[in-house]
């Protein structure tokens, strides 16, 4: 008997904090739909726009940032794929010749 009422205590344990993640995310869903309505507000009450070198000069700026984020490989790492790249096409060209061989050779006997 205890140990039915240990599993029915974790189980309703359970249903509470199902119940309240799920509360969690409807607040969250309506926090969303408010922001939304409000950014359509600010975008209604604008009417200024930009000029064409403005968004150009934007452009570049956005263009500049994000090839900052870029990793670029060193040159040991470009070293190390090229030659990893090399050696696959050589193996796929040699393996697709053999096939090509062994199917020449089957259709001779044939």
């Amino acid at each position: 008997m205890v140990k039915e009422s240990k599993k029915t205590k974790k189980k309703t344990d359970v249903e509470k904090k199902v119940m309240k993640q799920e509360e969690t995310k409807k607040e969250q869903k309506k926090v969303s739909k408010k922001k939304e309505n409000n950014k359509v507000d600010k975008k209604d009450n604008k009417v200024k726009k930009v000029g064409i070198f403005k968004r150009i000069s934007n452009w570049f700026k956005s263009v500049v940032k994000e090839v900052s984020k870029v990793r670029w490989t060193s040159k040991k790492e470009m070293i190390k794929y090229s030659i990893a790249t090399i050696v696959f096409i050589i193996f796929f060209a040699l393996f697709f010749y053999a096939i090509e061989l062994l199917m020449a050779l089957l259709k001779s006997f044939v």
